[in-house]
């Protein structure tokens, strides 16, 4: 099921500056494993939730995964054929924007191989780059 808020404020937002750096939640929390943005960008509800399925399809259901990120923001699309003016696009969909070293998923309770496999297959969900982090390496 795509992740999209219960209730938002405002129909439609701007997206802001999309080329920050991660001031918090840049370090692993949870987990044991990790996938760190390194890039900054936009990634869409669709995006997270392919990545999720394919580390839960590739792990076989085993260790626990956290979804650090949640799409908030509404991502209008004006249709297609119309004329420049006339307002902003209606919705089409939700997404969140991503500051380079922030972390999107964490795994624990499975192999190093397992999860390292499992971010990769998961990281050509993803439309920006990302690396592998583990705990050990943090401090």
């Amino acid at each position: 099921m795509i992740m999209q808020p219960k209730r938002q404020k405002y129909r439609r937002t701007f997206r802001g500056d999309l080329t920050k750096v991660a001031s918090n939640g840049y370090t692993l929390s949870f987990g044991e494993y990790g996938l760190k943005a390194m890039t900054s960008g936009l990634m869409t509800a669709r995006q997270i939730e392919s990545a999720r399925k394919t580390i839960t399809h590739y792990t076989k259901r085993g260790g626990k995964i956290w979804i650090r990120v949640f799409p908030y923001m509404p991502l209008t699309k004006k249709s297609e054929g119309s004329k420049m003016g006339s307002g902003k696009g209606n919705v089409v969909g939700f997404g969140t924007p991503i500051k380079a070293g922030s972390i999107l998923f964490e795994i624990v309770g499975v192999n190093e191989d397992i999860a390292k496999e499992a971010f990769r297959l998961a990281s050509h969900k993803i439309p920006f780059k990302v690396k592998f982090v583990r705990v050990s390496d943090q401090f």
